[in-house]
């Protein structure tokens, strides 16, 4: 038997011993495992990659590949048609990709995908058992690999079934959805790396054979060093952002270069995710979900592939499938669904027969129709029915422009403040005091990985509303439906005491009770107004504009409800507090107050614009001040 060799990053720390393996899981569901199959690299480093094959196969197998970050031991159960694909002739492998896991390398997060997925494919291909197809499969992480691979053009490609895919995409400013409007996505990027980061993991002893030692040990070992979760929440909350998971005892990570890093700065641009001149040559299946980080960045992607079709294949054959929950949810979905304490009625849909349809369309040439429906099918929220679609946004979707406007403030759900149609003509503004060290608390929203119970989806408002520092702008109560699907912009006119700070938007459904579900949201540092890439600080008391990008949704405001927009300052701890210094922020511990503006009417009218489907939508009743 072979010795256990000891973390890297401690001699002293224990090896658990996990008493569930993925080989008798693949015993029991009658499948032929081979585990910890060492794939070389062009330079040298062997990833590790686990098989599934039918028993008793006879001839070559098409072949479904999952790359991922999560220990390829356990994500073999979680996509239920992954099994079935296995027992209707299909291989499947499952690698840790470099430096995760069993694999060997250095991981660093986005670096040299291509080369290793490359090479993974060539090495495939080259077995006895493959017939030279092969299709990708997995979510988010796994998803992102799919995109990454798929721009290869690898000639064994032949599709690929994206999962919550957007961190695979560059968008200025967006990469890895990490920002929003120069704002670090503090709770989900420091989360993510507190879970899922570490560069540290099990070695075999020096002169053992990689392969030989993990399929002795593999599933029975502690593979990193434990991480205190709660502890590492408790430190969140203090200053400063930078240290943070060092603080909480999290092993080595990338974090600290990506919060030092400008949104749209050279370290992101270097960055191995699908950019805009990429072209594909297979069709994908892509799938989200409205309460997801990433939405409009998989639309994008979609679009893209299309476009940038090098085959017909490509760019006749992208489908989109956007339900209304939160990150990897597909699974969850019921007759009675709920995304966060939002109840979205039945949004069951057949993904599992979707995707072994997909499959065996492309893949055995199965003819089963899995063509004949429109390529986008989307889950529209308020009337929670699903629609479809060939073209995004919809026919028919045009932006309508609600003003803001108040008498004698709109500071918390106690002002006056109006969300109507008709700019005022009167030069007004509502103002707030926007304090680093009492931040506006996150409830809810479109992000993931966390690690807290409240993360993401709709959530009932009102208690937030309650703050002074938080200006509310509400509707009449409307008289007919408003069907809003696409993409959400606000202009906001503002002003501060402070050379930097943060404006937040988040759009509201009221409904008739009360109830107040966040239905999107957005922010601008304002030292990015300019440029994602190069900071420039303010004037105290100048006046900017602050466009703000609310992404993507699709959610009717049925008659009865009202619609509010509330605009703030902070999102705290989804987004890191601006510390309002005009400093680097993320190392620092000193904080001021800003006393924040917001201008309404006449010249400075800020606004929101609403992507209204005019085909579908009667005229609302309106009002103003």
């Amino acid at each position: 038997m072979l010795k256990l060799a000891p973390l890297l990053l401690s001699a002293q720390l224990a090896l658990a011993v996990l008493f569930v393996s993925v080989g008798t899981q693949a015993e029991e569901l009658d499948y032929v495992y081979n585990s910890s199959v060492m794939i070389p690299m062009r330079d040298g480093v062997e990833l590790s990659t686990d098989f599934y094959f039918p028993k008793e196969y006879d001839g070559k197998l098409p072949l479904i590949l999952v790359r991922t970050v999560y220990n390829k031991r356990q994500v073999f159960g979680w996509d239920p048609a992954w099994i079935e694909l296995v027992s209707q002739g299909y291989a499947l492998a499952i690698q840790d990709i470099r430096g995760r896991y069993e694999s060997g390398g250095d991981y660093n997060v986005g670096v040299g995908r291509r080369e290793d997925g490359v090479d993974t494919l060539d090495w495939i291909t080259r077995q006895d058992w493959s017939n030279g197809k092969v299709a990708l499969a997995g979510c988010s992480y796994q998803g992102e690999s799919q995109v990454v691979l798929a721009a290869t053009n690898h000639p064994a490609l032949v599709t690929a079934v994206p999962m919550w895919p957007a961190s695979g995409y560059y968008s200025p400013g967006r990469a890895w959805q990490a920002w929003s409007g120069g704002v670090f996505e503090l709770g989900q990027t420091a989360g993510w790396f507190a879970g899922s980061g570490s560069k540290v993991y099990t070695q075999p002893p020096e002169g053992v054979d990689r392969g030989e030692f993990f399929r002795e040990f593999g599933g029975k070992i502690e593979m990193t060093p434990t991480v205190d979760f709660a502890r590492y929440l408790e430190e969140l909350q203090s200053l400063p952002t930078i240290d943070v998971l060092q603080r909480a005892g999290v092993p080595p990570t990338d974090f600290e270069t990506w919060r030092k890093s400008a949104p749209d700065g050279d370290y992101y641009r270097g960055l191995d995710l699908v950019q805009a001149d990429d072209e594909f040559s297979i069709p994908a299946l892509f799938m989200d979900s409205w309460y997801d980080y990433g939405a409009t960045e998989t639309l994008e992607m979609f679009a893209q592939f299309s476009a940038n079709g090098r085959t017909e294949a490509a760019r006749e054959h992208q489908y989109l499938v956007i339900g209304p929950g939160t990150h990897c949810s597909f699974n969850e979905v019921s007759e009675n669904t709920t995304v966060g304490e939002r109840p979205v009625g039945d949004a069951r849909y057949p993904h599992h027969e979707l995707q072994i349809d997909w499959y065996n369309y492309w893949m055995k040439g199965e003819k089963n129709g899995v063509l004949e429906r429109n390529r986008i099918h989307y889950y529209q929220m308020g009337d929670n029915e699903w629609r479809s679609t060939n073209q995004w946004p919809p026919a028919g979707v045009q932006p309508e422009r609600w003003y803001f406007s108040s008498v004698n403030g709109a500071n918390s759900l106690r002002g006056d403040g109006v969300l109507s149609t008709t700019q005022g003509i009167r030069s007004m503004e509502d103002s707030f005091t926007y304090d680093p060290g009492n931040p506006v608390p996150s409830l809810g929203g479109h992000t993931c990985c966390t690690g807290t119970d409240t993360e993401a989806g709709g959530y009932d408002q009102r208690g937030i509303e309650q703050r002074r520092d938080v200006l509310v702008y509400t509707s009449e109560v409307l008289e007919s439906d408003i069907e809003m699907v696409g993409r959400i912009f606000a202009r906001l006119y503002v002003s501060s005491s402070a050379r930097d700070t943060d404006f937040t938007v988040k759009l509201v459904d009221v409904h008739p009770d009360g109830t107040a579900y966040n239905i999107q949201e957005g922010a601008l540092r304002m030292r990015y107004r300019n440029s994602l890439r190069e900071a420039e600080m303010m004037t105290p008391g100048d006046i900017y504009v602050a466009d703000i990008d609310l992404h993507t949704t699709a959610n009717t405001f049925k008659a009865g409800h009202r619609i509010r927009v509330e605009v703030s300052s902070s999102n705290y701890p989804r987004l890191e507090r601006n510390l309002n210094t005009g400093g680097n922020n993320y190392d620092e511990t000193r904080y001021i107050s800003a006393r924040n503006r917001l201008l309404l009417g006449g010249q400075y009218a800020s606004y929101i614009d609403l992507p209204i489907n005019v085909s579908r939508t009667k005229v609302a009743g309106d009002s103003s001040n």
